[in-house]
This record gives C-alpha cells, sequence and structure tokens, in this order.
C-alpha cells in the first residue's frame, strides 16, 4: 500500500491550482484500487458562481476528481520510462450518478477500482463520498497518449 501527499501527486499529474482536484492519496495498491481525498475549502473559485447563496460543487468536478485519481492509479502500473510526458485523457464516463450534494467544509473520498484495460482504453470503476455516504459513482474510461500541441 501506498500513501502520497500532494507534492507527490503534482509530480504525476499535469494539474495544477485550481484544477488539482486532489489533496492526498491515503491509500494505492497499484493496478488495483486507490483512494484519494480532496477536501472542499469555501475558497475554492467554483463556488462564487456555483450557487453564491447555497455552495454546492459542480457534479462534472466530483468526475473530475475521480478521473484524477484514476490517472494516478493507471499511472501506478504503467509509470515506466515510455510513459513519461503521456497524459492521460478522459474519453467516456458511463453509468454517473449523482446523490447528494458536496459543500464546503466537505471531504470527498474518492475510490478507484480497476476494471480492465482494452486496447488502450483503460475503465476504472469510482465512487466518491463524503462521511461515508456515497455522492456519486461512475465507469470511466480513459486513454493514455502523447500530449497534443
Amino acid at each position: 500500500m501506498v500513501e502520497l501527499n500532494v507534492n507527490r501527486i503534482r509530480q504525476i499529474l499535469p494539474h495544477r491550482y485550481p484544477f488539482l482536484l486532489l489533496d492526498k492519496v491515503v491509500e494505492c495498491k497499484p493496478g488495483v484500487s486507490l483512494t484519494a481525498i480532496k477536501n472542499v475549502s469555501i475558497n475554492e473559485p467554483f463556488f462564487q458562481g456555483h450557487f453564491p447563496q447555497q455552495p454546492i460543487m459542480p457534479g462534472v468536478l466530483i468526475v473530475e476528481a475521480m478521473a484524477q485519481a484514476s490517472a494516478v492509479l493507471g499511472l501506478s502500473v504503467d509509470a515506466g520510462a515510455e510513459h513519461r510526458n503521456k497524459l492521460y485523457y478522459l474519453v467516456g464516463v458511463d453509468k454517473a450518478r449523482f446523490r447528494k450534494t458536496v459543500g464546503p467544509g466537505d471531504q470527498l473520498m474518492i475510490e478507484v477500482e480497476f476494471i480492465k484495460v482494452r486496447r488502450n482504453i483503460w475503465r476504472f470503476s469510482c465512487v466518491a463520498k463524503v462521511d461515508n455516504a456515497i455522492i456519486a459513482d461512475a465507469e470511466l474510461l480513459t486513454t493514455i497518449a502523447d500530449p497534443e500541441h
């Protein structure tokens, strides 16, 4: 099992503020599963407009946090030299469901499980929770490729 702080996550993912949506990986079983944390703060830039009177984290950003966690898990297997300078791209979202809202002060726990890879398309099962209650879940499809210029 591996734990990663935000500095290590920044070495793995190209995302930066305000779009790096993982604060910590609390557990990673390379090639199998990963659990990550996103601490949701009132200082998040999206809360200024979504919705100012009742701040709610946009569902698409919850999916993005799950995609970033999936990329960390995927790269935990294929972190060799041939994948240096490559990017994980989100290519599909299947079976997405949003059950509750996420707001300031919540700690989003993201659980990812690797399902399979076929023809360079990686499939992951993702669940986002707050206080052990399921907030959202989806199956994400990603691919690894050279950055587009």
